[in-house]
């Protein structure tokens, strides 16, 4: 299924121009609060003061840049309230620079780097701080009064919860763009695991009875040459079977064609159990497949591991046992399914710790811990090598067993 890309905010959606004509509406709309709630004593709502209605739209308007340009909207509010104190404006008219102000404040240290946001809020209390005095002291008002000292108490702990839910909300944001890029790296890593086994399983098999036919091929070329030619037959037939595997796997990685040509599906199932079967006899390894129990279907993920299961040691078998004989036996039980394989071979050299070995053994492990299940692989006391899986296997009427198999499928 393809990946959509999520849609962006309403807001976002906007071109610019309808954005900016959105904060110009909702400035000129703030603008009769603005005034309403800056009224100083003995002044009435009505008739509309023209100075007043200035001062006011002077304290709104650079509101409309306040999301672009916020450390320069918060400049000219800071300087407002200096002048305005200067001034000797009465209280009700600066008040709102205030709160104002912390809201940049806090909207600067969430969007911006540490350092900006520090100096933003440094800036603020320190300017707030001296407007706010000087006012004071011009009213006669002591340094050391409870009025005075709880007012500077106030006006810190504003810039200093706006600049703690600033920094709050930009921690947030950090830490969710830190899980989004460490899921996008494991999803690539999963993915890069998950295409190196494929890879290994759908090429190592046909490569070791490639190179066991070109051996025999070599050997036989002069004295026997029929035998020679159905060597090389064999290598044609597991070379195309290996592209079919190899473009099966590519093609998951692109788009397909609108009308893809038809081929043969390449091995990837249990029913293809014995098709593998006849390719490794192919390369002089007799292969005998048995089957207890009641076959049924399994999951896709089931179905996949226990074949790879299967191609894998039937490849090691080919390469590294030495062995004219192996068996592989499927018992299907009520909650299980058991895949044993063996052969006749050497029984050493294809052990983890074997140099030969190879990912194999590792892969297999992966995918049977993928199902919850178990995996045992060693010599066999009498002779030869074991192989042995179980995988659980879920029941068809449980929400459960669908869920896992489902997750298994996904990843």
């Amino acid at each position: 299924m393809r990946e959509e890309t999520p849609r962006p905010p309403l807001m976002q959606r906007l071109p610019p121009r309808v954005r900016t004509a959105l904060a110009w509406c909702a400035v000129v709309a703030f603008l009769p609060l603005l005034y309403a709630v800056t009224l100083a004593k003995h002044e009435s709502l009505l008739p509309v003061g023209a100075m007043h209605a200035g001062f006011a739209a002077t304290m709104a308007l650079p509101l409309v840049w306040a999301r672009r340009r916020p450390c320069a909207v918060l400049a000219v509010l800071l300087a407002e309230l200096l002048v305005t104190v200067a001034l000797a404006q009465p209280a009700e008219r600066v008040w709102p620079l205030v709160p104002a102000a912390d809201l940049l404040v806090c909207f600067i240290t969430a969007t911006r780097s540490r350092g900006t946001g520090l100096a933003a809020a440094a800036t603020t209390l320190i300017v707030q701080e001296a407007a706010w005095h000087l006012a004071l002291l011009t009213q006669g008002l002591r340094v050391f009064a409870s009025g005075f000292l709880a007012l500077s108490v106030l006006l810190g702990l504003g810039v200093v919860i706006a600049w703690t839910a600033g920094t709050a909300l930009r921690q947030r944001r950090e830490y969710g763009q830190a899980l989004r890029a460490q899921a996008e790296l494991q999803a690539v890593t999963a993915d890069r695991l998950r295409l190196a086994r494929e890879l290994h399983d759908t090429v190592a098999h046909s490569i070791g009875v490639i190179a066991i036919q070109a051996g025999a091929g070599a050997r036989v070329i002069d004295s026997r040459p029929e035998q020679a030619r159905d060597a090389l037959g064999a290598i044609e037939a597991a070379s195309r079977q290996t592209l079919q595997g190899l473009r099966h796997m590519l093609s998951v990685l692109r788009e397909p064609p609108a009308a893809p040509e038809p081929e043969p599906a390449p091995l990837s199932g249990l029913a293809d159990l014995d098709r593998l079967a006849e390719t490794t006899t192919a390369a002089d390894v007799r292969v005998d497949v048995r089957r207890q129990g009641k076959p049924r279907g399994l999951p896709p993920a089931m179905d996949r591991c226990a074949f790879r299961i299967v191609q894998e040691s039937l490849t090691n078998v080919v390469r590294h046992a030495d062995a004219r004989h192996c068996q592989v036996v499927l018992d299907y039980a009520p909650d299980e399914l058991r895949i044993d394989i063996t052969d006749d071979g050497r029984g050493t050299a294809t052990t983890p710790a074997s140099p030969g070995s190879g990912y194999g053994i590792a892969g297999m492990r992966e995918r049977v811990a993928l199902l919850d299940g178990r995996l045992s692989a060693g010599p066999r006391p009498e002779g030869g090598f074991r192989v042995t899986a179980t995988l659980p296997l879920p029941n068809p009427t449980s929400a459960r067993g669908r869920a896992q198999s489902t997750h298994v499928e996904a990843r």
